[in-house]
C-alpha cells in the first residue's frame, strides 16, 4: 500500500516558523467585547494586517524565497499576484539581496502596485479577464531564468502561511473553530494543517465572496471546479479555480465554506474601523463579515479568525465604507 506525503504538514509549518523568527512579525491577537456580544462567542482576531507588507503573504513568500540556492537568488525571483503576494515577494527578494519581477493584473489596486514598486520590484501587467496569469508568469520566468514563487501552489508557501494559525493557537490555546479567508487556498491549507495537527477536533471554516465561490463548489463536487473570473470588491479572492496542491489539502481538512456578499464585507470593514480601530482590506474582512452577518452557521464558544490583510488605500477605503448622508 502506497501513501502520499501531503504537501504541508505540522512539522513543515513549525520549520517555517523557525525560519521566520526575527524576520516576520508575530502579529497581535485582538479581542472585542462588542464583537463577542454581537456574535455570542469569544472571538480571537489574528491581525495579519499588522504583518510586514500589511498581509499574511510575507510569511509564505519569505519561507519559500529563503530556501532558494545561491545560484537561484543570483538570477532573481518571479511571481504573479493581484497585490499582497506581489509585495511579499518583492520585500523577500530585497531582504535576501536579490531582484523580483512581478506579474500583476491591470486593475490591481494602485496602492498595492505602488508598494510593490517601492520594494524595488519590476512589474509586468496583464488582463486578468482575458489572460492566464499562471501562463504569463511561467513564460516570463522561463524566458529570464528566474525562480518562480507562486502565491499558493507551493509547499513552502503553504507552510509559511500556516504559521499565522500556529501563532494564534499558541496564544489562545484550544479553539472550537477557525475561520479563514479563501482565495487560492494557501492560507487555509497551511492554517488547517497547523490547527488540526495541534487540535484534531477544531472546525476549520473558509470564507469566500459570493461571486467567487470556486472552493465551495469544488468541495461540494469533490473535484476542482472553475467559475468565471469573479467581480468582487475582495480582489485578493477574485480567482476562478482552487489550486491543485491547496485543494488536495483543503478537501481533507476544511469542514465548510461560508459565503458573504460585497455589502456584508463593507459592513465588516466598517465595524473593524469603528469598533476595533483597525483598517482591514475587503479580502481580510470576509471571515468577520461571515460572523457579523450570521453566515457561519451555529457559532461555537471560542472562535479564531485570521484577518488576512489591511492593504487598502485611503480613497478606496472611503468609497467602500462611507455611508450616504441625507441632503
Amino acid at each position: 500500500m502506497t501513501t502520499t506525503t501531503p504537501p504541508v504538514t505540522l512539522d513543515t509549518v513549525r520549520d517555517a516558523a523557525d525560519r521566520l523568527k526575527g524576520v516576520a512579525h508575530r502579529t497581535p491577537v485582538l479581542r472585542s467585547r462588542t464583537l463577542d456580544e454581537r456574535v455570542g462567542a469569544e472571538v480571537f482576531l489574528k491581525c495579519e494586517n499588522f504583518q510586514r507588507v500589511g498581509a499574511f503573504k510575507f510569511r509564505g513568500a519569505y519561507n519559500a524565497a529563503s530556501r532558494l540556492t545561491p545560484e537561484q537568488l543570483a538570477r532573481g525571483i518571479a511571481a504573479y499576484s493581484s497585490g499582497n503576494h506581489a509585495q511579499a515577494v518583492a520585500l523577500a527578494a530585497r531582504e535576501l539581496g536579490t531582484t523580483a519581477v512581478i506579474v500583476m493584473p491591470e486593475d490591481a489596486p494602485r496602492s498595492k502596485v505602488d508598494a510593490t514598486l517601492g520594494y524595488g520590484a519590476e512589474i509586468v501587467r496583464y488582463d486578468r479577464y482575458t489572460e492566464d496569469r499562471v501562463a504569463v508568469g511561467q513564460a516570463l520566468a522561463a524566458e529570464r531564468g528566474l525562480a518562480l514563487i507562486p502565491p499558493y501552489e507551493h509547499p513552502h508557501v503553504m507552510a509559511g502561511q500556516g504559521t499565522a494559525a500556529l501563532e494564534l493557537l499558541e496564544e489562545t490555546g484550544t479553539l472550537d473553530a477557525l475561520m479563514v479567508p479563501v482565495g487560492g487556498g494557501g492560507l487555509i491549507a497551511g492554517s488547517a494543517t497547523a490547527a488540526k495537527g495541534l487540535h484534531p477536533g477544531i472546525r476549520v471554516i473558509g470564507v469566500e465572496p459570493e461571486a467567487g465561490d470556486d472552493t465551495k463548489r469544488s468541495l461540494e463536487a469533490g473535484r476542482r471546479v472553475s467559475i468565471p473570473v469573479p467581480r468582487t470588491i475582495a480582489d485578493g479572492q477574485a480567482l476562478d479555480t482552487p489550486g491543485e496542491l491547496t485543494f488536495s489539502v483543503n478537501r481533507r481538512l476544511v469542514d465548510g465554506i461560508a459565503l458573504v456578499s460585497d455589502d456584508e464585507i463593507r459592513d465588516a470593514m466598517r465595524f473593524a474601523f469603528e469598533r476595533l480601530k483597525i483598517v482591514v482590506e475587503p479580502s481580510g474582512a470576509t471571515p468577520l463579515a461571515a460572523l457579523l452577518a450570521g453566515r457561519a452557521g451555529s457559532v461555537p464558544r471560542r472562535i479564531g479568525v485570521i484577518v488576512s490583510g489591511g492593504n487598502v488605500d485611503t480613497d478606496r477605503f472611503a468609497r467602500l465604507c462611507g455611508r450616504a448622508t441625507a441632503s
